[in-house]
C-alpha cells in the first residue's frame, strides 16, 4: 500500500503548487448615472431648475447661558409674535432676584429711618447721600434680576414657521447660540442661475412662469432680484424671483421650474440636428491644473476621462464647444468612484 499511495501523494501536491491562485475574480462593474449628450435647443436655453427660499429666516437665541428646561414647538408649526419657544432653567435667576429684592426692602427701610434723622437735622449731608446711593444701587440690582429671569424665557420675535429646532431639553445653551430658526414664508423666493450673456436681458419686471411638481402649483413669479457677483466657475448669475405663498404650499427646499419671457441672448440660432451638446453643469469636472474632463462611456462600457472646453449655461446646463459630440454617452452621478478604463453599468 505505501508504494501506491506515495507517489499518488507527491503527484497532487505537484499540481496544487502548479495552478493557480484564486483572485476572487474580475471587479464587479460600478454602478453610475449616465446621459447621451443633447443638442442644444430653445427649450433648455429658456427653462431653468432653481430651489425655493424663505423671504426670511431669524435665528432665535438667549442671551444668557443655561440648562434648557423646555423646548414647546416642534418643526413645521406656525408661531406667532411674542409667543413661548423655550425655557431655560430659572433656578439661578430666582434666587438672584429674591436676594436683590431683599437687598432692595433692606435699603427702602434705612431709608425711611435715617430719612427723619435727615429732617430733624440730625444726620449729616454726607451720610444722607450715601444711603440715597445704596438705594439707587438696590433698585439696580433688583432690574438686572428681573431682567435676567425674563431671559430665561425665549420668545418669538416675529410670526413665521419653526424651520430648525438645534437645541433640545436638558441642553446647555450658550448666549447667541441659535435655538430656532423662524421662516417667513407668506412670500417666497425662487432662487435660479442664468447665464452672464443673459442678465442684461433681465430686469426686474420680466414675467416668469414658476412651476413646482412637489407642491402641485404653477404660478406667475413677481418681482426679480439680480445677483452681482458670478459664479467663478459656471459665469453665472443667481436671479431670485418673488412668488406670493398665502397658503404656505411652497416650501423652503422645494425644486421649482421657471420659464422666463426674455429675449435670451444665449439662445442657438441654429437648433437643428447637429447643435452643439449640452451637460450637466455638475457632470463637468476640474483637474487640479485647471483643465476641464467629462467622464463617457465607451462601446465596451468602460469609463473615460475625456478633456472638454464650455461654452455658455443654459439653466443648469452647460454647452460643450469642444471634446464630445451629441449622443456620446456622460457619466452625470457616480464619477467620484471611477478611475481610467473602469467598468461601469448604468
Amino acid at each position: 500500500m505505501k508504494p501506491i499511495c506515495l507517489p499518488l501523494l507527491h503527484a497532487c501536491l505537484v499540481l496544487a503548487a502548479c495552478s493557480p491562485k484564486e483572485t476572487g475574480g474580475p471587479k464587479p462593474p460600478t454602478h453610475v448615472k449616465t446621459e447621451e449628450a443633447q443638442a442644444a435647443g430653445k427649450a433648455v436655453a429658456t427653462t431653468f431648475v432653481g430651489n425655493i427660499e424663505e423671504q426670511t429666516a431669524t435665528a432665535v437665541s438667549f442671551t444668557t447661558m443655561g440648562v434648557v428646561r423646555r423646548v414647546v414647538v416642534s418643526e413645521g408649526q406656525a408661531v406667532s409674535r411674542g409667543q413661548l419657544l423655550a425655557e431655560l432653567d430659572d433656578t439661578q435667576a430666582r434666587s438672584l432676584l429674591q436676594a436683590a429684592e431683599a437687598q432692595m426692602a433692606q435699603a427702602d427701610d434705612a431709608l425711611r429711618r435715617y430719612g427723619m434723622l435727615h429732617d430733624a437735622g440730625s444726620l449729616p449731608e454726607v451720610q444722607w447721600v450715601e444711603i440715597q446711593s445704596k438705594v439707587a444701587q438696590a433698585r439696580s440690582s433688583v432690574a438686572v434680576a428681573k431682567k435676567n429671569l425674563a431671559d430665561c424665557r425665549l420668545t418669538a420675535p416675529v410670526s413665521g414657521i419653526i424651520g430648525r429646532k438645534m437645541v433640545g431639553a436638558g441642553e446647555t445653551a450658550l448666549p447667541s447660540q441659535a435655538v430656532v430658526t423662524i421662516l417667513d414664508i407668506s412670500s417666497v423666493k425662487v432662487k435660479v442661475s442664468v447665464p452672464e450673456s443673459d442678465i442684461a436681458a433681465i430686469s426686474e419686471t420680466t414675467p416668469t412662469t414658476i412651476s413646482v411638481a412637489a407642491a402641485g402649483v404653477e404660478t406667475t413669479g413677481g418681482r426679480i432680484e439680480k445677483g452681482i457677483v458670478a459664479d467663478a466657475l459656471t459665469h453665472t448669475y443667481d436671479l431670485r424671483i418673488h412668488v406670493a405663498n398665502s397658503g404656505r404650499q411652497l416650501l423652503p427646499g422645494m425644486v421649482a421650474t421657471v420659464r422666463l419671457d426674455a429675449p435670451l441672448a444665449s439662445l442657438p440660432t441654429d437648433t437643428a440636428e447637429g447643435g452643439r451638446p449640452t451637460l450637466p453643469v455638475t457632470a463637468v469636472q476640474r483637474r487640479a491644473d485647471g483643465t476641464l474632463f467629462v467622464w463617457t462611456v465607451g462601446s465596451d462600457r468602460t469609463a473615460h476621462r475625456t478633456p472638454v472646453t464650455i461654452g455658455a449655461t443654459e439653466g443648469n446646463r452647460v454647452v460643450i464647444t469642444s471634446g464630445i459630440a451629441a449622443g456620446e454617452r456622460i457619466v452625470t452621478d457616480g464619477y467620484q468612484k471611477l478611475s481610467e478604463g473602469a467598468a461601469v453599468s448604468y
